[in-house]
């Protein structure tokens, strides 16, 4: 999930960065599974669900075949609640039934895999489909449990304190990842760029 941000944050990915990683995954999902037949889109609210119907819309412009999209709300299946009691729950919003589909869940940032375990355990609940893919815009690595994304639009190399933050124009009105220090951490001076990047 999206971190919060920082005012000495520096940009990883562009909007078009994004929309060509988007592009990328879409195609891979679709070869992984040898077209379109079965597969259902989950996005796990709130930025995975718009990187979801970007997949989505993708997917359907190659295949010329519209791909089920919607969002699978994990608030009660994750492990902090005890920590984070009062987190507002939402609605799983399913267009088709997964029992024997291709479920691809789109989460925006893969960090210690517990997101990911919560939403599969909340797809348990509705149904058992065949096979679950998972797709993220960033993987910054830290796992605390034996999960791996199938397609990775970026993989992001970080500290555990660093913070990583996607901001998508269906949510936050632009489209960028950006990267900051932690608290207490110190940004180092960014050195002049060579061809336009960081």
């Amino acid at each position: 999930m999206t971190e919060p941000g920082s005012t000495s944050s520096r940009l990883v990915l562009d909007a078009d960065q994004i929309a060509r990683s988007c592009a990328r995954m879409a195609h891979e999902v679709l070869e992984a599974n040898r077209g379109a037949a079965g597969l259902v889109v989950l996005g796990i609210p709130t930025r995975g669900v718009a990187l979801a119907e970007r997949l989505a819309r993708a997917m359907t412009e190659v295949e010329q075949v519209e791909i089920p999209v919607g969002a699978l709300d994990i608030t009660l299946y994750r492990d902090d609640l005890r920590r984070h009691p009062t987190r507002p729950v939402g609605r799983s919003r399913l267009p088709v039934p997964v029992d024997d589909a291709v479920v691809v869940l789109v989460d925006d940032v893969l960090f210690s895999g517990r997101t990911v375990r919560a939403a599969l355990d909340a797809l348990g609940d509705l149904g058992r489909p065949r096979a679950v893919r998972l797709a993220v815009l960033v993987d910054r690595g830290h796992r605390e449990l034996p999960i791996r994304a199938d397609h990775v639009g970026k993989n992001l190399p970080t500290r555990s304190d660093e913070r990583v933050s996607v901001r998508l124009a269906e949510v936050d009105g632009v489209n960028e990842v950006t990267i900051a220090p932690g608290a207490g951490v110190l940004a180092p001076r960014a050195a002049p760029a060579q061809d336009g990047t960081r």
